[in-house]
């Protein structure tokens, strides 16, 4: 039986450590690193296929020298583009960005025709339509990664404030990547516990603001980049859950075919994991107030859309 292979296309600090991590656990038996720079990729993956053999995994990995390496993989991670530097929105990535996927889909829908893609390049919800829109896929073929990472930080700032369930706590995220996320306090828990009897609402209110200024705040650390480690272990686990077909369930931005209301409109959402990508879409039943916000997330998500429209960039070549 064929191994299983991930190309991970962009070896900034994101697409190098997630290749790290799948090299780290064996998920992947071959692991192909694609970038710009060559010779930065190739001294990558020599680096990492030697930490594989510390570790005795059996992942090899390997540097793309032309866009033919990639074929026969069953995932492509996507995270080539300009990262977000400080005093900057995500939308101001957009046209550069979709630039660049516009461009990798092409090559993987060549070499590539049978894989999963995993778009993580900001805006997040814009890239997955590019993508979309670009290779001609079915939804389920084109996942972001976004409600992952954002549940991730929700969860740490839950811990922060309670100062106890460390890697008990399942919070819950929807909605765009972006200030109009929809954290969904009344199905987070600790141990199974509510948060809602945990916490005040006050409480509550301030770790959802937290959430949403997360990667900014990392930004503002860092101020030569964005966060690299908890995007890339939130990414690694949508591509095990993929390669080992787990049927496990995670938030992550897909194409809503009028569910939750909504059609032609990437959004992050419970999604159900396995070998063929997004294979279930999960329903919550959201209140009130959470529609409200979810709303407003879409609605923050078609600016992105209609501004990629107004610049005509899918009739560009």
């Amino acid at each position: 039986m064929r191994g299983k292979k991930v190309t991970i296309i962009g070896a900034g600090n994101v697409g190098s450590t997630v290749a790290y991590i799948l090299a780290m656990n064996g998920a992947a038996h071959e692991v192909v690193l694609r970038d710009n720079k060559t010779d930065r990729a190739k001294g990558m993956a020599l680096d990492m296929s030697q930490a594989a053999n510390a570790a005795r995994t059996h992942t090899i990995v390997t540097a793309a020298t032309e866009a033919s390496d990639i074929a026969g993989s069953d995932v492509v991670v996507i995270t080539a583009g300009s990262p977000r530097l400080p005093g900057m929105s995500r939308d101001d990535l957009l046209l550069v960005n979709a630039q660049v996927m516009k461009e990798v889909v092409a090559d993987i829908v060549k070499y590539a025709p049978e894989a999963i893609i995993v778009p993580v390049t900001n805006p997040l919800d814009a890239m997955v339509y590019v993508a979309l829109r670009e290779s001609g896929w079915s939804r389920n073929r084109v996942v972001g990664m976004a409600g992952i990472l954002d549940s991730a930080r929700m969860s740490h700032f839950i811990y922060e404030k309670l100062g106890y369930g460390a890697g008990q706590i399942r919070a819950s995220v929807m909605g765009g990547h972006g200030d109009d996320m929809v954290p969904l306090p009344r199905f987070s828990t600790v141990a199974g516990v509510p948060l809602t009897d945990l916490l005040t609402w006050d409480e509550i209110d301030e770790i959802v603001a937290k959430t949403k200024n997360g990667g900014a705040e990392i930004v503002k650390y860092l101020q030569t980049g964005s966060a690299y480690y908890a995007p890339a272990k939130a990414t690694s686990i949508m591509v095990e859950a993929i390669l080992k077909d787990t049927k496990q369930i995670h938030p992550c931005a897909v194409m809503l075919e009028g569910e939750y209301g909504y059609t032609g409109i990437v959004s992050g959402v419970p999604v159900m994991l396995g070998a063929s990508g997004a294979e279930k879409v999960i329903e919550a039943n959201l209140n009130e107030e959470q529609a409200g916000r979810f709303a407003k997330s879409v609605a923050s998500v078609q600016e992105l859309f209609d501004a990629l429209h107004k610049h005509k960039f899918f009739g560009k070549k």
